[in-house]
């Protein structure tokens, strides 16, 4: 028996020119005509008022003054200057120059501002999430596509082999990925990594050309089976197209892309068996991750891991990440025999978010411990119920049986795990419990927890 999660539940741009006004006013000056006695020149009076005073230069220029000894004679008044005589013709090619060593001095400092603000480290974090990340959704193939060739064409160069430490062996753990975004990140499964991460051991990426790079652990997920690779200055691939898997119909072909038993680059393809199948992938109930999966047919094997399921549009639709064998479980050890399980590309689009902005995933929990057990079909049994838990809170007792999580059916204590995980935390959803032989609808807002 289990609880609802592993192991006991589940924000003016500044701009640079020249002075707009005219710093001599609408009048400019003129040197005195010549003229006959009795007129004499007389001194200067006071200096000009104003900003600059009338016989004040452009920025950046000596101010011209009348000669010593003279005033000024007045001028007749005229139109504004044009802009051509404001300023010299020689004087606007400087300008442009200044302003473009500016912008371009303006644009590294605000870059660098930017991706402070933004949280960018070099672990990989981004604060900005998944959308400061590059990641890419636009579909890449028409909808009208039939070709897996052409899938297969758009999503090789975006596809990488994982390699890590396993039980000591530098690559003892063989798995598959994908690009991300644009900023070095790539999605695998967590059980391909997670051997190398509690060990400190390396972790590598080889792209399609076969060349090898070192990789990071941002953050990951044993609950929904997903980690997030970061390699600093890696190869420039190009990010898959993350999709939807809501618009996946039974019987829609799919694409798996991977490394199956170590051959890299491989493709098969397939079609959608089932929708919304809870499956866990692990015997052990302390460390299972429960998906509410896609199923399907396309060839998926050992090595298969975290590689992706893609519809006929390009787009990404569903990490791999299991395959049934014929003893009943959903491991990675055994296989193909025709029923493969990917986890659902939007789980792994909030998912690798929150690692991204965070470095850690959060699940959905009620804080009750379930059945998981039972395979009556009849519903999910509660045997426990946190004092202090949301479950507690809304009512919901020891002995209840929960037949319906927000309109979906529910037949076993693994179904309603999967049903509160394709939840978010701080989501309220309406249980339909059966209480002896009372029946009843009981709201719950989910809590959170780190997995």
């Amino acid at each position: 028996m289990s609880d609802e999660q592993p192991s006991n539940e589940d924000t003016a741009p500044l701009s640079w020119g020249p002075p707009s006004d005219d710093p001599r006013g609408e009048q400019g000056w003129l040197p005195p005509r010549e003229q006959t006695p009795p007129h004499q020149w007389t001194p200067p009076g006071p200096a000009p008022s104003g900003r600059y005073g009338p016989y004040a230069a452009p920025y950046g220029e000596r101010p011209t003054y009348p000669p010593p000894g003279t005033q000024p004679y007045p001028v007749q008044h005229r139109p504004p200057p044009s802009s051509r005589d404001r300023f010299p013709g020689w004087l606007w090619p400087v300008v442009a120059a200044v302003a473009l060593v500016i912008g371009v001095i303006g644009g590294v400092f605000g870059g660098a501002v930017y991706e402070n603000l933004h949280g960018s480290s070099t672990d990989g974090q981004l604060g900005g999430g998944l959308a400061d990340s590059g990641a890419v959704s636009k579909a890449p193939l028409p909808a009208g596509n039939h070709s897996v060739a052409a899938v297969a064409q758009r999503l090789l160069p975006s596809t990488i082999q994982v390699l890590a430490q396993y039980q000591g062996r530098k690559d003892g753990a063989t798995g598959s990925g994908f690009v991300l975004d644009r900023s070095g990140h790539y999605i695998t499964n967590n059980h391909v990594v997670a051997d190398a991460v509690e060990h400190d051991g390396p972790i590598e990426i080889v792209d399609e050309k076969g060349d090898t790079y070192a990789a990071t652990v941002v953050g990951r997920s044993p609950t929904y089976d997903l980690a997030v690779l970061y390699v600093k200055h890696g190869p420039r691939l190009p990010p898959a197209s993350l999709g939807t898997e809501r618009i996946l119909r039974v019987g829609d072909q799919v694409v798996a892309f991977g490394s199956p038993l170590g051959l890299s680059s491989t493709v098969t393809a397939g079609i959608v068996s089932a929708l919304d199948r809870p499956v866990t992938t692990s015997d052990s109930a302390s460390d299972s991750s429960y998906i509410n999966a896609v199923q399907t047919d396309a060839a998926i094997n050992p090595g298969n891991s975290g590689g992706p399921l893609v519809d006929l549009m390009g787009q990404v639709v569903g990490v791999n990440s299991a395959i049934a064998t014929t003893g009943g479980s959903t491991t990675g050890e055994a296989g193909n025999i025709g029923v493969g399980f990917a986890i659902p590309i939007d789980q792994v689009k909030i998912t690798a978010d929150q690692i991204l902005r965070t470095g850690e995933a959060r699940y959905p929990v009620i804080g009750a411990t379930v059945d998981t057990g039972d395979g009556s079909g009849s519903g999910a049994k509660i045997l426990g119920v946190s004092s202090d838990g949301p479950a507690s809170k809304a009512g919901l007792e020891k002995g209840d049986v929960v037949t319906e999580v927000g309109g979906q059916k529910v037949s076993d204590g693994i179904a309603l795990i999967v049903a509160i995980r394709s939840h978010q935390p701080g989501d309220t959803v309406t249980f339909t419990v059966h209480r002896g032989s009372s029946l009843m609808s009981v709201r719950i807002t989910l809590g959170s927890q780190v997995g």
